[in-house]
C-alpha cells in the first residue's frame, strides 16, 4: 500500500526520524494558516509547498514550489490544487491534486554547506535480508545515478534477525563523506530509519533527499514509502491511510470482490483462477500475437457474483476486444465457474465482445454441458494453445 509524504514522515516522526515541521491542507487558507503555525514554531520565514500525491518527480511537474511570504503560501497552494499533475511516473494522463503539504523551509545559512543524500531501505528476495541502499548523489533519480556513476552507490545488508548494527550506521555516515556533528547525527539518522521501515512492516523507504543542514542537523526531505498489504492487520491505524483516490477505479472495486486485479495496455481480457496460471494465460495470449488487457486472479474460491464482478471489470475497459477465461478446476469447480458466466450473462445482458472458455479439471464435463445448454454465443477450447489460438482469430 503506498501512502503519501506526509503519512510516511508521520511514521518516521514516530520512530524518531527527524523531519521538517510541516502540515498537510487542503485550501489555500489551510496552507497560510499552517504556515503561521509553522512559522510561530520554527522561525522560519520561508516554506515548502508540495502537491501529495503517489508519484516522484513533483517538482519538475511544478507540483513543489518555495514560498517566502504567507501571501506567497496561499497563492502557490491555489496554483497547485486542483492542478492535474504530470509527472514521469504518472504517466501522460496525470493526477489530480487534492492536498498540499506545507513545510519549514531547511535551507538556511549557517556555517556550513547544505548538503543532500539518497537512503532507502527494503528488501534483497535473493539473499533474505534487508537492504540500505545509499548515496551522495541526493535529489537525483537513482536510477540516473546507477547508470551514470554506479560507484557512487553504496549497499549495506542487514540481518533481520540482528538488525542494523552500530559499525553499519557508522559506515554509512563514513561513506557519505560526513564527520563531526553530521556524522553523528547521521547514526542516529540511519538507525532510526532502519527501525521504522522493519517495525512499520514496510517493504520499502525511500528518502530522497536526505537532507543535511548548514548547522549539521538530518533531516528526511522527502518520503516515499510502500507498506506491506499483508501486514496491515497488525497496523489498523496505518491501513486508513489508504487514499483510494490515488488508485485505480477498476482496482479499487476488483479488491472490494478480493479479485487480484492489475490494469494492462492490451486488447484481451483474461479471466484466470491462479497467478501462475494467470502468468502463462498472459504469455500464450503474447505469444498468439495479443495483448493482455489485464491480470485477473479470481482465486479458488470463485463464485457466480465473483465470475460476474470480474466480467464487469473487463467489460469496462474499452479496449477489449475480447475474453479469454482460463480456469484449471481444483479447489474451485469448473461447474460452478460455468454457472457463474451464464449468471453474469444474464445480470450483465448482450455482450458484443468474443467469450472464449477454457475449463479443465475438477466437473469440466459437466461444465462444458452447462455452458453448452446455455445457448451463449461462447467459443470452448480444450487446451491453452487452442484457446489462443481462438483468440487471435477473434481478435483479428
Amino acid at each position: 500500500m503506498n501512502i503519501h509524504e506526509f503519512q510516511g514522515k508521520k511514521i518516521l516522526k514516530q520512530f524518531g526520524v527527524a523531519i521538517p515541521a510541516g502540515e498537510v491542507a487542503y485550501t489555500p487558507e489551510e496552507a497560510y494558516e499552517a504556515a503561521k503555525r509553522i512559522k510561530t514554531e520554527t522561525g522560519s520565514d520561508t516554506w515548502a509547498v508540495k502537491a501529495q500525491i503517489h508519484a516522484g518527480g513533483r517538482g519538475k511537474g511544478g507540483g513543489v514550489k518555495i514560498a517566502k511570504s504567507l501571501d506567497e503560501v496561499k497563492s502557490q497552494a491555489r496554483d497547485i490544487l486542483g492542478m492535474n499533475l504530470i509527472t514521469h511516473q504518472t504517466g501522460p494522463k496525470g493526477k489530480l491534486v487534492h492536498k498540499v503539504l506545507i513545510e519549514q523551509g531547511i535551507f538556511y545559512p549557517g556555517e556550513s554547506e547544505p548538503q543532500e543524500f539518497y537512503i532507502s531501505v527494503l528488501l534483497n528476495r535473493e539473499t533474505g535480508k534487508n537492504i540500505i541502499m545509499y548515496s551522495t548523489e541526493g535529489g537525483m533519480d537513482i536510477e540516473t545515478v546507477a547508470e551514470e556513476t554506479p560507484h557512487l552507490i553504496f549497499k549495506e545488508e542487514i540481518d533481520p534477525a540482528t538488525g542494523i548494527l552500530p559499525f553499519q550506521a557508522r559506515r554509512i555516515a563514513f561513506n557519505l563523506g560526513l564527520s563531526g556533528q553530521a556524522f553523528k547525527e547521521m547514526v542516529k539518522f540511519a538507525t532510526a530509519l532502519y527501525s521504522a521501515y522493519d517495525k512499520s512492516d514496510s517493504s520499502m523507504f525511500e528518502i530522497n533527499p536526505v537532507f543535511k543542514t548548514s548547522d549539521n542537523r538530518i533531516m528526511a526531505a522527502d518520503a516515499k514509502v510502500n507498506i506491506d498489504d499483508n501486514a496491515l492487520y497488525r497496523h489498523p491505524d496505518y491501513a486508513t491511510m489508504r487514499d483510494l483516490n490515488e488508485e485505480d477505479p477498476t482496482e479499487v472495486e476488483a479488491g472490494k470482490f478480493n479479485l487480484n486485479f492489475i490494469k494492462l495496455d492490451g486488447n484481451v481480457g483474461c479471466m484466470v483462477n491462479g497467478a501462475g496460471l494467470a502468468m502463462a494465460t498472459m504469455d500464450i495470449i503474447k505469444h498468439s500475437g495479443g495483448e493482455p488487457a489485464n491480470f485477473l486472479d479470481v482465486g479458488g474460491t470463485a463464485n457466480a457474483q465473483t465470475v460476474e464482478a470480474g466480467f464487469r471489470i473487463i467489460l469496462k475497459d474499452t479496449n477489449v476486444k475480447a475474453i479469454l477465461i482460463n480456469i484449471f478446476g481444483g479447489i474451485v469447480r469448473c461447474d460452478r465457474v460455468a454457472e457463474g458466466i451464464v449468471e453474469a450473462y444474464k445480470s450483465i445482458g448482450q455482450i458484443e465482445i468474443p467469450v472464449i472458455v477454457r475449463l479443465q479439471g475438477t466437473n469440466a464435463e459437466e461444465a462444458k454441458v452447462i455452458i453448452d445448454n446455455s445457448g451463449l454465443k461462447v467459443h470452448s477450447a480444450i487446451n491453452l494453445q487452442e484457446a489462443a489460438g481462438k483468440v487471435k482469430e477473434l481478435v483479428n
